[in-house]
């Protein structure tokens, strides 16, 4: 399974021309949006 999910980022960092540093910050930005979500719409 991982081996699969690292050559699923490895297609996408290839098509859409990104760096390792811009895969993290786009990461870390989804992950803060979920958060966010379901602070927003479970714990509130």
């Amino acid at each position: 399974m991982i081996e699969i999910h690292k050559k699923y980022i490895e297609w996408w960092k290839k098509n859409l021309n990104l760096s390792d540093y811009a895969v993290l910050w786009i990461t870390f930005i989804k992950g803060l949006i979920i958060g966010l979500l379901i602070y927003h719409f479970f714990i509130v």
